[in-house]
C-alpha cells in the first residue's frame, strides 16, 4: 500500500506541474526540466544478489526520465563509518558494471563521510560504505559520492541548444529564492533526455521540491 501511495503521489505531482506549465522569467521562458535526485544507489548484479539473494531480479517501480533507467521497488540500508544508518535508499536499474552510492552533503555529514563531488562512474578513491539488504550486506571499498550537478541531453537536443558533451554551463532556476547553478556538466548520450539533475541540498537551496524548470544562462 505504501508503494502504491508513493506512485499515486508521484503521478499526481507530474500532472499538476504539466497543467501549470513552465514558469516565466525575465529574458525568456524556462524550458530546461529540473529534476531532484534523492539519495540512491547503482549496483552490479553480483552485489545485488548478495543483498537480495541468488537469482533475484530488480522489480521496476517507475520509469525515470533517462531512457532505459528505472527506480526499483527494492531498497537498502546504508551504514556509515560512524555507525549511523539511512534506511529505505532506493536502487536504480538496470544493473551496472560498478557499484555507486549517490548522497547529498547533508547525508554524508550524517553518516560521518567526506563525500567527493564526482561525475557518475568516477568512484576511484571515494569513501567506503556498507550496504545492507534483507539477505546480506556488502562493504564497498569505494563508491560513495556526491553527484556533480549535470544536464542530460540527447545529441539532437544538444545540437538544438548549442551544447557539447563535457562542457560546463550555468543554469538559472528562478523563484522566490532562485539560484544560478554554475559548473553544470553537459552529458550527451543517445539515450539521454533533456533534464537538469540536482541533489536534495541544491534543490532546497533553490526552493525546488521534486521537479521544476530552468534556463541556460549565457555568458
Amino acid at each position: 500500500m505504501e508503494r502504491l501511495d508513493e506512485l499515486v503521489a508521484y503521478i499526481a505531482e507530474i500532472v499538476v506541474q504539466e497543467l501549470q506549465g513552465a514558469p516565466k522569467v525575465p529574458g525568456g521562458e524556462c524550458t530546461i526540466p529540473v529534476e531532484v535526485s534523492n539519495r540512491h544507489c547503482h549496483l552490479t548484479r553480483e552485489t545485488f544478489e548478495v543483498l537480495y539473494g541468488k537469482g533475484k531480479e530488480l522489480t521496476p517501480l517507475r520509469e525515470l526520465s533517462q531512457r532505459g533507467e528505472f527506480a526499483a521497488q527494492e531498497t537498502v540500508t546504508l551504514v556509515g563509518p560512524n555507525m549511523r544508518s539511512i534506511e529505505g535508499v532506493r536502487i536504480l536499474g538496470p544493473f551496472r558494471k560498478f557499484d555507486q552510492v549517490e548522497l547529498s552533503f547533508t547525508d554524508g555529514f550524517y553518516l560521518g563521510m567526506d563525500l567527493p563531488v564526482r561525475l557518475s562512474g568516477d568512484v576511484a578513491g571515494s569513501p567506503p560504505i556498507t550496504i545492507v539488504g534483507p539477505k546480506g550486506s556488502v562493504t564497498l571499498k569505494e563508491g560513495a559520492i556526491r553527484a556533480m550537478r549535470h544536464l542530460h541531453a540527447s545529441p539532437e537536443e544538444a545540437k538544438r541548444l548549442g551544447l557539447r558533451d563535457g562542457e560546463k554551463i550555468a543554469i538559472e532556476v528562478p523563484g522566490p529564492i532562485g539560484v544560478v547553478f554554475q559548473n553544470v556538466i553537459v552529458r550527451v548520450s543517445p539515450n539521454g533526455r533533456l533534464a537538469f539533475h540536482i541533489d536534495t541540498d541544491e534543490a532546497n537551496a533553490a526552493g525546488v521540491k521534486r521537479r521544476g524548470f530552468g534556463r541556460i544562462v549565457k555568458g
